[in-house]
Formats: structure tokens, sequence, C-alpha cells
């Protein structure tokens, strides 16, 4: 039996599984890695929203790091949840000191919840541009993070992932537009759901347009750290950024499709399920 590709998660705890690291772990094995976590920060929280965030004692972070890399070294990274500067600076410095080639990082900008919880500092968004986005293979904000983080508007995705390349990022894909555009992948009559990529191949910037028609459902909660997840093993697996990112978006639409129906609010997706085709 082959040793399968390793990836970490460093990112927060949902106690529901929809998101964090509960659910980075259910997309990790079911895409066919093994994973690997350090918790950052405990919320309490359901498909309601997040009540209460509590982050994660700094030294246990750094240690939890360094235990993982000296037995069970990683074939790719994603970052979620930070909280707090403190937290963001020994992820950072960790980061820094890997052996170079490093394995590649997905970097998922978690900065708010969607029912408005803070979930990174003002300091720690800081230590996340300054440090983190530099050393990310591929960042993954939604349009409202991307605005945050360029001062762009939330409408400019394809400047705003641009800049987020020109500010260090590999590449960027900037998710979570609407659109009823003529020519796009969706029938006339659909909404499509577009994210946009930018990165550069051949020497040659690309910026490209991923389409696919809106799945309309409240099973949506943890979407974003699916997605960066999913990106981090097919990067761990071996695929180019484009495919990683092309192959991620496909699990997540099938993970909606396959929900199982939990909760009263932004329920869970069927992860294990969508792995099956």
């Amino acid at each position: 039996m082959s040793t399968p590709p390793v990836v970490w998660t460093i990112a927060g705890f949902d106690p529901s599984s929809g998101a964090g690291i509960t659910a980075d772990l259910r997309t990790i094995f079911s895409l066919g890695c093994y994973g690997a976590a350090c918790i950052t920060a405990l919320t309490v929280q359901n498909t309601l929203g997040v009540r209460r965030v509590e982050p994660a004692c700094v030294r246990t972070v750094r240690e939890t790091l360094h235990a993982l890399l000296e037995d069970i070294p990683p074939d790719a990274i994603k970052i979620g949840m930070l909280a707090t500067s403190d937290v963001a600076s020994v992820v950072a410095d960790f980061l820094e000191a890997l052996p170079q080639p490093r394995c590649p990082i997905v970097l998922d900008p978690i900065l708010r919840s969607s029912s408005g919880a803070e979930l990174l500092d003002a300091a720690g968004m800081q230590i996340l541009l300054a440090r983190l986005l530099p050393l990310a293979t591929v960042i993954t904000p939604n349009r409202h993070e991307a605005a945050m983080l360029t001062g762009l508007s939330a409408e400019d995705a394809e400047g705003a992932a641009a800049a987020l390349r020109q500010l260090g990022a590999v590449a960027a894909v900037v998710t979570g537009g609407d659109s009823h555009a003529p020519g796009s992948a969706c029938p006339e009559t659909s909404q499509c759901s577009e994210d946009v990529l930018a990165y550069a191949a051949a020497g040659m910037e690309f910026v490209e347009t991923l389409s696919a028609p809106r799945i309309h459902s409240t099973s949506t909660h943890g979407t974003g750290c699916a997605f960066s997840t999913a990106i981090a093993c097919a990067l761990a697996q071996g695929r180019s950024i484009p495919a990683a990112v092309t192959a991620a978006k496909a699990f997540v639409r099938r993970a909606i499709e396959r929900a199982p129906g939990l909760g009263h609010g932004k329920g869970p997706m069927g992860l294990e399920q969508a792995a099956e085709d």
C-alpha cells in the first residue's frame, strides 16, 4: 500500500464540523490524502453562527507545528483561521523557517464569519499581508476578503486577484461572484457562480474566470474551507495550480449537492460523498 500525501491544516475548530479543522480533515481524507492538524482557536458556533472565539495558546501552536514536522512532514499546508496577531506571527515564523523548497501553502484568509464575527484582529491581518501572503502558493479569499486585503472594490475580482499576486502570492483565486453574462458556461436562464484565478505560466500572466451554474442551497457552511483544502490536496498530489483549482471547485459543487440537510442555518456539506466520482 502506497503512502498517501500528507496535508496539514492550521485552522480553528468548529464544533458543528461544517467548517474549520474538522471539515478540512473530512475533505483531506475524502480526497485520498492523510490529514494532520494544528488548532489555532476554539469557537462556540453552530450552523446559525459564531457566538464566541477563544484563541489557542501560542506556545501550544508553536510546539504542535514543530512536533508534527519532526514526525509527519507535510506535502502541502492549508492555513485557515488564525484569530490573533500572536498566533499569526507564530505560524509565519514556522513557515518562514521551513527548509527550501517549501511544500505548497494554501492560504484561506478568514477575516470574518458570515454571521459577522471577527475572526482575525487588525494586527493579525497586517501579519497575514506582510508575512503569510508572500509564502502562499495559492490564496483563496472571497470577494469581500479580497477587498479588505487589497483596498479595491468587492466588484473588481480581476483587479483584486492580480493585486494579490503582486503582493507576493504565486496564484490567487477570488471566489463568490454571480453573473448572468452571455457566453458564460451557464445557460442563459441560470445564475452563474464565478471565481477569478490569477497566476503565471511560461513567463506570462493569466487571469481566468471559472464559471458554473450556481446551486441554490442552504448547505453552504464551510465552502471556503473545503475549497482551499481541496486545492492543497490536489497540489500535494502533484497537480498544477489551474488543475488543482478546477478540481477543488468541482469537489465543492458535488459536496453542496450531496449535503445531508443538517442544522437550522447554513448547514454542512456532504464532503465524504463528494469524492465518490
